[in-house]
């Protein structure tokens, strides 16, 4: 982005030296397992303090987009240790508060969110994970499953059915330490090797204290956490998005064929004119999106919809257009495109995919 250099830019330059700079310790760290090394040095430079309570909707955005230029595992570590300490930030009892997020924000204790089940991916209303009174508390029996930093986290933002058949309205969120009773887990192995996996709860007691909001109000817990990342999802695309442009550019102008650098090919730098243009869009959205979240403007949920959803798809197509443009050595294993194939794929999934955005538009356009 050209033009004055303002705070934003300081955040997003700055995001871009960390994301330099951490890229050894991210491929030191064993793929799909939670690299507690980089979470460290993350908060060691101050990165997850800013998803913390001194950062905003933009900071985040401006962090994820940032990272994800140089480092993706910097930028997905940082991506899911906010996902699952927000709820406890935004809606826990003060002494969970004081227990949990001191070390969240300084990579000592790692957190997920728990809120996708076997049979409940999109249709987050149909969760079934159980939460049954038990006294004071609550028992927790069910399984989730592609849960981020899982079975490794310390803490979970756990969501499960307080109410059968009441739907959304039915849905407590909770804290549930790792080390509790009846917690097991297993990793994983994603296309993209990130610390994903399966949590199974057997008779998991919870004390009261650990509800995050209110009884049977976890829905508005999962979407206001949702709704502040779902433009940073879009922040992750653009990343990913210009690492691809910046890539093909270069290649581009110094690869020669038929006696021509490829970039006096009409066919190629028409595409990359195009690629260009759309990130430039993406980011905006984004941004706009981010403005959205931290003023309460009342089409939020809209406008980080349509962040996430421009912004992903554009990261694919700008990915499959670098790669087009490099040939077969942009295949090989190790390659920085090869990476960005199988890490571009899933966000038009995660947090609600493609589709559950075009939903979420469509239904802004004809409000009741």
């Amino acid at each position: 982005m050209s033009g004055p250099v303002s705070g934003s830019e300081e955040l997003l330059a700055r995001a871009e030296r960390v994301g330099r700079e951490l890229v050894p310790l991210a491929r030191a760290g064993e793929p799909g397992a939670v690299n507690r090394p980089l979470l460290a040095a993350l908060a060691e430079h101050g990165l997850l303090a800013k998803v913390g309570t001194a950062g905003t909707a933009m900071d985040l955005c401006l962090l994820r987009e940032g990272l994800a230029l140089h480092c993706t595992e910097a930028e997905t570590a940082l991506a899911l240790q906010g996902l699952g300490g927000r709820p406890i930030l935004a809606a826990g009892r003060p002494e969970v508060v004081e227990e949990w997020m001191p070390r969240v924000l300084d990579g000592s204790a790692v957190a997920g969110f728990a809120l996708t089940e076997p049979a409940a991916g999109s249709d987050v209303a149909a969760l079934e994970l159980a939460a049954v009174r038990d006294g004071d508390g609550f028992r927790l029996t069910g399984e989730k499953v592609y849960i981020s930093n899982a079975p490794d986290a310390d803490v979970y933002s756990v969501f499960a059915r307080t109410t059968p058949g009441a739907g959304a309205r039915g849905i407590t969120a909770f804290a549930v330490p790792a080390a509790s009773p009846g917690l097991s887990g297993e990793r994983l192995a994603m296309l993209a090797p990130h610390p994903i996996g399966r949590l199974r709860f057997a008779d998991v007691s919870v004390p009261a204290g650990n509800v995050l909001g209110e009884v049977d109000g976890g829905m508005r817990v999962a979407m206001s956490t949702l709704d502040l990342f779902r433009p940073s999802v879009g922040a992750f695309a653009v990343g990913m998005a210009r690492a691809a442009l910046d890539a093909a550019v270069a290649h581009a102008a110094s690869r020669r064929a038929f006696g021509r650098a490829l970039r006096e090919f009409q066919g190629v730098s028409h595409q990359l004119a195009d690629v260009a243009t759309r990130v430039r869009a993406a980011a905006l959205l984004v941004r706009a999106a981010a403005t959205a979240y931290d003023t309460g403007a009342p089409d939020v949920s809209a406008a980080a919809a349509m962040a996430k959803l421009y912004a992903t798809e554009t990261a694919q197509h700008a990915v499959d257009v670098a790669i087009q443009v490099h040939g077969a050595r942009a295949l090989e294993r190790g390659h920085p495109l090869e990476h960005l194939y199988r890490e571009v794929r899933a966000p038009r999934i995660y947090e609600g995919a493609s589709e559950i955005q075009r939903e979420i538009i469509a239904r802004s356009l004809f409000p009741p």
